[in-house]
Order: structure tokens, then sequence, then C-alpha cells
């Protein structure tokens, strides 16, 4: 049995430039998962579906509120139009205002549910700007609260999710639009 080849660490992060890099394998699961042609557009089908097995919370006339699966933290909601289109330039002034109604909403929702006390909102837009479904607009809606984050993505590699995804689901559904 020949032995695996091993290479020195410094030989494999590249050029010295003076940036720390901070590896977060953890995310490899879900690149891998997109890897190859996309068969479909997980946005454009789960309107479609079942609303629980989904993990759409809520339905508007034209955006939806559907959970992430691959959340930051729990009750990570995505804003998506029913509309399949690449970037928020796209949209028009009724999709463009609806997303921001229900941006709100979910802000007051997850205030309401969690006892979020701060938020990260927003889209990252085509390969270059990071969107892991780059054919399909959305916007995140991640709540925070003070001291949520920590090492142990890093050290464990693990992300402490304090509440299943049906579970998030069902709450967040039973308190939307009760603000």
């Amino acid at each position: 049995m020949t032995q695996p080849e091993v290479f020195p660490a410094e030989d494999m992060v590249g050029a010295p430039d003076g940036f720390q890099r901070l590896w977060t394998p953890h995310r490899m699961a879900y690149v891998a998962s997109h890897r190859g042609p996309v068969r479909s557009c997980p946005f454009c089908e789960a309107p479609e579906l079942d609303q629980e097995e989904t993990l759409v919370v809520t339905r508007g006339e034209t955006c939806y509120v559907v959970l992430n699966l691959y959340p930051y933290n729990s009750g990570h909601v995505l804003v998506c139009p029913y509309r399949h289109v690449a970037y928020y330039t796209d949209l028009n002034m009724e999709e463009v205002t609806e997303m921001a109604h229900l941006t709100r909403q979910a802000m007051t929702t997850l205030e309401a549910v969690y006892r979020a006390t701060g938020f990260n909102i927003g889209m990252n837009q085509g390969v270059a700007g990071g969107a892991g479904i780059v054919e399909h607009v959305h916007q995140h809606v991640v709540p925070r609260w003070n001291g949520d984050a920590n090492f142990f993505p890093i050290i464990a590699q693990t992300k402490a999710l304090s509440q299943l995804l049906p579970q998030t689901r069902d709450a967040l559904a039973q308190q939307w639009g009760q603000q």
C-alpha cells in the first residue's frame, strides 16, 4: 500500500499577502450540494409544494418567506419572489414593495418569537457576490443576539442551533402577522 503524499501546511496557503484566513470547512456541505448542473430551482419549487414540508413560513401575492436550509442562526429566513429572476434590479415594483414588507414582517415576527435584538439583512447577487443560488434572487433575514457569535463553529466544527427547522417554521408561521 502506498502512503499518501504529504504537503507541508505552509506550502498550501498561497503567497503571503498580509491577510489572515478564517477557514470554515463546515460550509462545504452547502457548496458541494450545488455542484453540477442545477436540475430545478428550489425557490421556484418550494411555493408549489406542501408549506410545512418545504419550510415555507408565509406566502404573499408576489413573494414568500421560507427558512434557510443552512441557517447561520435559528430563525434565518429568506424572502423570495415567486418569479424566477436573478437580480434585484430584475424585480418589478410590486415585488420590490412586497419583499420590503415581508422583510419588515420577518423582523417583527423574529423579535416576538425569539426576542432577536439585532438583524443581518442582505442579498448576495451573482457568483462574484457570493450567491448560493445565483439564478433566483432572495433576501436573507438573520436574527442576532448579543453574544451569539462565538468560536464554537471554528474549533468544534459545529454550529449550535437551538431548534429544529420544522419547529422553527411552525413557531414563525403561527406568530406571522400577529404583531
